[in-house]
This record gives structure tokens, sequence and C-alpha cells, in this order.
């Protein structure tokens, strides 16, 4: 049984969550229903963490507990406060070429939402890599791959401008093409369901979604302290660009249990924010 639910759970949860949050857009709370879903999703996969976990050493307590909720009330607030005033502001039609010329409003919600997912995803692929082979940009992504250990908890542990470079190569490229409301909508969820996703501590088997999705066995190998492991799987929710340029990993060894960087990171939340601007090697 433990076997045949770790082939399902991933298809069954992203699709659960999915289907809840468009669910909730019909009904015109699109962005309510979305952040009860995700409050969902956060409670499941933590009950499921205990019950199946890939790595029982990720359990145990880090200590970064405090640092990595502070630094997801701030992403995740901005994130959501940024979307929610472009949405519901009338920015999204201010933006949006006058006539939709470039989105092809014609095609079905799916068709769409896919469009937008690739077009988005090229944005953020290149941010991700350029994050981690340009220095100065790494000092801010170290926070996020200063963890030791893959588990919901810390999903959105992100320096501050590590999210707000992401934020902007991804929506506001479907906001100039025109993309409609429910596009950019479904987009967002999509990328903070996978998010939650890729880092469980749930053993899952992915099958042919590894070769589709950002998945949490692929993203076990992103957070390897070996380079040639580490510096691979940049997609956030597709992995189409890994496969083009190259960069795309999956081997069929167990991922390490050990992760996170080779130099410095201060424990507190403070100490992360301050430590890109100092003159501590990162």
């Amino acid at each position: 049984m433990r076997r045949f639910l770790s082939y399902i759970l991933w298809p069954a949860i992203f699709g659960g969550a999915l289907g809840a949050t468009y669910l909730g857009m019909k009904t015109g709370h699109g962005v309510i229903a979305f952040n009860v879903t995700y409050l969902m999703l956060a409670l499941t996969i933590a009950v499921l963490e205990r019950v199946m976990p890939h790595e029982r050493a990720w359990l145990a307590n880090d200590g970064q507990m405090p640092a990595d909720l502070a630094h997801t009330i701030l992403n995740k607030g901005f994130a959501q406060v940024l979307i929610t005033f472009i949405i519901f502001m009338g920015i999204a039609d201010w933006l949006a070429p006058v006539d939709n010329s470039f989105w092809p409003m014609h095609w079905p919600l799916v068709a769409q939402v896919a469009l937008g997912l690739v077009v988005a995803e090229f944005g953020l692929y290149w941010k991700h890599r350029l994050a981690h082979e340009w220095p100065w940009l790494w000092r801010f992504h170290a926070v996020h791959h200063s963890v030791t250990r893959l588990w919901f908890f810390n999903t959105g542990r992100f320096h501050l401008v590590d999210t707000v470079t992401g934020l902007a190569v991804g929506i506001p490229v479907l906001l100039a093409l025109g993309a409609p409301q429910d596009v950019l909508l479904l987009v967002s969820a999509i990328t903070a369901i996978i998010g939650m996703l890729t880092h469980c501590n749930i053993e899952m088997r992915c099958g042919v979604l590894n070769y589709v999705f950002n998945t949490p066995c692929l993203h076990r190998w992103h957070h390897s302290k070996v380079l040639a492991e580490g510096n691979r799987n940049y997609g956030e929710n597709l992995v189409i660009f890994d496969q083009l340029f190259g960069t795309f990993y999956n081997s069929p060894r167990r991922p390490p249990v050990d992760i996170g960087i080779n130099h410095p990171m201060p424990e507190t939340f403070l100490g992360q924010l301050k430590a890109p601007f100092t003159s501590q090697p990162l």
C-alpha cells in the first residue's frame, strides 16, 4: 500500500489543490479559495511527512523554524499583496495590450494556462540559473539553499530580494502579453502548489512526471552540496528548459541526505536578511 501511495500522492495532491482553487475562482473568491486551499495543502503535507517520510533524519528539529516562518510570512505576504494589487486594482488591464492581440484568448482555459506556464518558466528558469552562476545573485539565493533538510515548512525560506527578482520575470511577462485574470491566478496557484510539493519530505515516486514537472524527486538533487548535482533542475514548475539547455538531472541513485551550502549562514531571520549585504563570504 505504501508503494502504491507513493506513486499517486503527487498527482492526487496537485490535482486536488488546483481543482479546489479553480472551483473557488469560479465563485468569484479565487484569492480566498487559494489561501484556504494552501493552508489545507500545508496541513495535509505535514501529516503525510510524519506518516511516510522520504528521510526520517529530516524530521528532526533543525532550530530554523522561527526563521523559516518569518521568511515565509514576509515573502508570501509580499507576493500576495502584489498579485492582488495587480489583478484587482486594474493594473493588469492597464498593462495589457489594448486589443490583447498577443494572447490567444480563444483557446480553452487549460491551453492558455499551459502556455502561461511555459512563457513564465523561461524567465524563471534563467533567473534561477543565474542565481547559482552569478556570485552577487547567489549571495541572496544562498539563504534558501542553507536549509539542512527539506520539508513543507521551509518552502518559503527565501531572501526578499530573491523573491522580488523571481516575481519580476514571471507574471509581468504574462501581463504584457495580455493574459486574462483567470490565467494569472491559476499560474500563480500552480507555482505555489508545486513549490510546496517540491520541498515536501514525503516518499513519492513521480515516474514520467519527472520529465514534465519540477517534482520532489528532482528538487532533492538541486539541494545537493555537490555542484555537479546541485547546479541542475532549475525549473520552477516545468523542466522543459532544463531539458533544452542541458541542466536536467535525474539519477537512479538516492538523493543525498546531507544537503545545504559549504559556507556559514546566520541562524537568525534578521541575520539571514543582512548576510548578503555584509562582507561575509557567500
